[in-house]
């Protein structure tokens, strides 16, 4: 739901357009199309963030305009094309409806979606809410763990607001609910697909230089993974961590999706599913990079992956982030 929409009173009766509270769900961001001009206007917006791509803009940005983007706007439009829905992409049309569900879960407050790229934009998001009448904001990031990379990106564009109080949600990769309603989700998809022999967790890769800088992603990653596995009663052996969508030269974490899976083959394992628990919703890089492209992959090794989809608007999500944002507003006193 964008803010410019009119929000459905709540179960209580309550216009929540009128409350002086909002929370606010921020994504990534997407294309506003899968064509290779709104893919370039997108990518050109994010690999602009120097939270996303430290080199010097004199350096980088006419290699970004004159090099990288012409190049990969067009077959990154071609991937978008896969998996576009009828109402968008994936990420923008899970997002928008995961806030639909998080207002009926929270009838008291304003619910609104936001991307870091692309539309709706936060810092709109935010100028509306203001001249709204919103005088205190909870701006809740879908990055279950946190990276200078994403989250704190955000929190670049909140702190810039002006004329209400804002508070930021930092990561909740290890609350209780959250790591019930992964685990649950696997549980469902193998009652009804049944179980692989290894389970993956695929995580969206960082360069390792971040990383080496003091960044807690992939300790936060390991953390959250070990407690959905621990809540699935898996053994060492029976699970696994790995990262994709790496990109460009430099070292990334370790070790990458692909490999992952390449020696899981090796090993003779011939059914693995694959969950994404850092992707709030599905995306590229789950419904394409995972389902479609490394799913093909690992066939031609003889195997079989099953992808495992994110929690999106279920109705678990919803009181899940429910749950992480009465507990925040409720200490914001």
């Amino acid at each position: 739901m964008s803010e410019t929409q009119t929000p459905a009173p709540g179960a209580s009766g309550q216009d929540p357009s009128t409350s002086d509270t909002a929370v606010v769900l921020v994504n990534l961001g997407t294309p506003s199309e899968p064509t290779a001009a709104a893919v370039r206007r997108y990518l050109g917006e994010f690999l602009s963030d120097r939270r996303v791509v430290s080199l010097s803009p004199w350096l980088w940005q006419p290699l970004l305009r004159g090099v990288i983007l012409p190049l990969r706007a067009p077959p990154v439009a071609r991937k978008y094309a896969s998996v576009w829905l009828d109402d968008g992409s994936p990420l923008a049309a899970y997002t928008r409806r995961l806030a639909v569900a998080l207002q009926h879960e929270m009838p008291g407050v304003r619910v609104v979606d936001a991307m870091r790229y692309g539309e709706p934009a936060l810092s709109t998001i935010l100028q509306r809410l203001q001249g709204g009448g919103a005088r205190r904001v909870l701006v809740l990031p879908l990055y279950p763990q946190y990276s200078t990379t994403t989250t704190a990106s955000v929190g670049d564009v909140v702190e810039r607001a002006e004329g209400m109080q804002t508070r930021l949600v930092e990561d909740y990769h290890l609350e209780p609910d959250w790591v019930a309603a992964i685990a649950q989700s696997i549980r469902e998809h193998r009652e009804t697909h049944g179980a692989g022999e290894h389970l993956l967790f695929s995580f969206h890769g960082l360069p390792q230089r971040v990383v080496d800088a003091g960044d807690p992603y992939p300790l936060q990653c390991e953390a959250g993974a070990r407690a959905i596995a621990a809540a699935l009663g898996l053994g060492p052996s029976q699970w696994s961590l790995a990262y994709q969508s790496r990109f460009g030269r430099e070292r990334w974490l370790e070790p990458a999706t692909a490999t992952a899976l390449t020696g899981l083959a090796g090993q003779g394992v011939r059914t693995v599913d694959v969950v994404a628990p850092g992707f709030a919703v599905d995306c590229l890089e789950t419904l394409e990079e995972v389902a479609m492209m490394l799913a093909e992959d690992f066939a031609a090794l003889g195997g079989s992956l099953r992808y495992v989809p994110c929690l999106n608007d279920s109705p678990a999500h919803a009181r899940v982030l429910a749950t992480i944002a009465r507990r925040e507003l409720d200490a914001w006193r």
